[in-house]
C-alpha cells in the first residue's frame, strides 16, 4: 500500500526550527544592520540544507521549513493586495505565552497581484529532488482573529462582499501557484478546529459573531478559493487548535464540524491534529467520504520526547475502524516553528520525530 502520490504515507506539516545563523540574520534584517539581499542569501544557504534533511530523513514532500517568514500567516496575508499590518496593545493569547502583537486589517479592496511566495515556491521546486509542497494559511484567517474590527465598513459595508473578494484574490494566489508548477498545496485552517471549542465560540458570540452559521460560511469561502484550482493538483487542510512555542489555545473534538469540514469542503486530504487528547476521539472520521485522506498527526510537534511505536500503530488502528487504513497516513500533529521562534525542543529531536514518522509509516503500510 505504499503511496506514490500525495499525501505520502510519512507525512509532515511544514515548518521547521529556524537555525542559529537565519534567527541572527532575521534580528539583523530587522535592526537595519543587514540588507534585503543580505538576508535572502542567508535564507537560500539555510532552504537548501532544510530540503536536503528533510529528503536525507525521508520525506516525500518538500518545503522551505517556511524559513522566510516571521508567522505561518501574517506573511502571505500582509502581501495579499489590500492588507496591512499594524502593532495593537497586546498580541493573541495562548495558554501560557502570548504572540507579538501585530494585526491585520483591511485598507482598501482585497486582491492578488505579484506575490512574493510563488517566487518562494519556485526556490523549492528548483532545489528538491522530491515534490515540493507549498503552505499557505486559509483564507478564514483574514476573518477569524480579528472579525469586523478588521474589515471596515467604509471598505466593505457588507461582508458578504469581504468574503467575494478574499475568495477571488484566493483563486488567484491558488493558479499563480499553479502556473508555477505547483502540484501540492496546503491550506493552513486553524479556526475550524477554534469552532471546535465552547470557550472559542463564547468569544465569537461576544463580538457579534454566529459560530453555528460561521462553519458554512469558511467552507464556502474556502472552495471558492480554491475552485480554478487544476484537477491534477492536491490540496491538502491543515487543522490544528494554535501552536507557539509549544503552547495551544483551543480545545475540543472535531464533531461540531466534522459534516462540513468532510464533505462540504472540496480538499483531497486532512492533516488533522490528534497528539492530545485536547483533539478528541477519531468518531468524527466517520463522516469522510471514500475519495478523501486523513493524515494523521498523531507525533507531537510540541515535546522533543519520542512516542512510543506501539503506541502509534495502536491508534492508526482505532481511527482505522473509521476511516480505512489505504486512506490513512501519518504526520507531526503542527509544524515545529509556525513562528520564526519556534517549539522548545532540539533540531535534533525535531528530526528524531520525522524520523519515527517515516519509520512507523514503513511498518504500517510497507
Amino acid at each position: 500500500m505504499h503511496k506514490i502520490n500525495p499525501p505520502f504515507r510519512a507525512e509532515h506539516v511544514g515548518s521547521f526550527l529556524r537555525p542559529q545563523e537565519l534567527k541572527d540574520a532575521r534580528a539583523k534584517h530587522e535592526r537595519g544592520a543587514l540588507d534585503d539581499a543580505g538576508l535572502k542569501a542567508i535564507e537560500d544557504k539555510a532552504i537548501e540544507r532544510v530540503i536536503r534533511q528533510q529528503e536525507e530523513n525521508g520525506l516525500q514532500s518538500i518545503t522551505d521549513g517556511e524559513f522566510r517568514r516571521a508567522f505561518w500567516h501574517y506573511d502571505f496575508l500582509q502581501a495579499l493586495k489590500g492588507v496591512e499590518t499594524y502593532y495593537a496593545d497586546q498580541g493573541i493569547q495562548f495558554k501560557g505565552a502570548a504572540l507579538k502583537p501585530i494585526m491585520l486589517r483591511v485598507k482598501e479592496k482585497l486582491g492578488f497581484s505579484n506575490h512574493p511566495m510563488v517566487e518562494h515556491f519556485r526556490f523549492v521546486q528548483a532545489h528538491a529532488k522530491k515534490m515540493p509542497k507549498m503552505t499557505i494559511p486559509s483564507p478564514t484567517a483574514l476573518h477569524f482573529r480579528f472579525g469586523r474590527k478588521a474589515v471596515p465598513e467604509a471598505v466593505y459595508p457588507k461582508m458578504e462582499d469581504f468574503y467575494r473578494d478574499l475568495g477571488a484574490a484566493y483563486a488567484k494566489a491558488v493558479r499563480a501557484f499553479a502556473d508555477a508548477g505547483c502540484e501540492y498545496l496546503q491550506l493552513d485552517e486553524v479556526y475550524l478546529a477554534y469552532l471546535c471549542d465552547p470557550e472559542q465560540r463564547e468569544g465569537l458570540k461576544q463580538r457579534g459573531e454566529d459560530p453555528e452559521t460561521l462553519p458554512k460560511t469558511y467552507a464556502k469561502l474556502i472552495n471558492d478559493s480554491i475552485a480554478q484550482a487544476p484537477a491534477d493538483m492536491l490540496i491538502g487542510m491543515h487543522l490544528c487548535r494554535g501552536n507557539f512555542r509549544s503552547t495551544y489555545v483551543a480545545s475540543g473534538g472535531y464533531e461540531p464540524v466534522a459534516e462540513v469540514l468532510f464533505n462540504d469542503i472540496n480538499v483531497h486530504a486532512y492533516f488533522m491534529e490528534f497528539d492530545t487528547e485536547r483533539a478528541g476521539g477519531f468518531e468524527p472520521l466517520r463522516f469522510v467520504p471514500k475519495n478523501k485522506t486523513v493524515v494523521l498527526g498523531l507525533i507531537t510537534s510540541k515535546t522533543g520526547k519520542l512516542e512510543a511505536k506501539d503506541e502509534i500503530k495502536r491508534r492508526i488502528d482505532q481511527a482505522a475502524k473509521f476511516v480505512p487504513m489505504e486512506q490513512l497516513c501519518l504526520s507531526p500533529q503542527c509544524g515545529f516553528s509556525s513562528t520564526e521562534e519556534g517549539n522548545l525542543l532540539s533540531e535534533d529531536e525535531q528530526w528524531r520525530k520525522i524520523r519515527l514518522v517515516r519509520e512507523i509509516a514503513d511498518e504500517v503500510w510497507g
